[in-house]
């Protein structure tokens, strides 16, 4: 298993596939490529004998300069739950400390169960919205369109 930062040449292979390991649901739209352009130091992907194994897109705020947003996390179907997502956020958390970064924060969606469990158990806490779906707190239009989001920060 090997880690380093994400190349643009990543894009194509990591484009071509995102759908799929969301079982369909259109989240290419929401990965351009500038991640894998202008986010080569804070971004980081696993491979393995040719295989992408999962990936990471983050970058450290320029607003608020104590803080780094994840904007994208993916694990390939077949590699989930064997550490993979954690240990792309250990590397994102080391390249945050070493920047002086005090907080890390993330996103996703309410529907994603999954998700909202690994931050949970990895650290992250559920940051207060205006709404609440099924228990859990979200922020209402956070990405436009009506499209509600859990928000999770992380002392670093």
């Amino acid at each position: 298993m090997r880690v380093r930062n994400i190349q643009g040449e990543d894009y194509v292979k990591i484009h071509s596939v995102l759908n799929d390991w969301w079982g369909g649901r259109d989240m290419a739209a929401m990965l351009p490529k500038l991640f894998f352009v202008h986010f080569q130091e804070t971004s980081f992907i696993i491979e393995e004998d040719g295989e992408t194994l999962g990936f990471l897109c983050g970058f450290f705020s320029q607003t608020h300069k104590e803080e780094a947003y994840v904007h994208f996390i993916g694990v390939n179907p077949k590699y989930r739950r064997r550490g993979i997502a954690s240990t792309l956020y250990s590397y994102f958390f080391d390249v945050a400390r070493a920047n002086n970064c005090k907080v890390v924060k993330a996103i996703t969606s309410p529907v994603n169960k999954k998700s909202i469990q690994f931050h949970r158990e990895i650290g992250f806490q559920i940051e207060a919205g205006d709404d609440e779906i099924e228990g859990v707190s979200v922020h209402k239009n956070y990405d436009g369109n009506g499209g509600s989001r859990v928000l999770f920060l992380k002392n670093v």
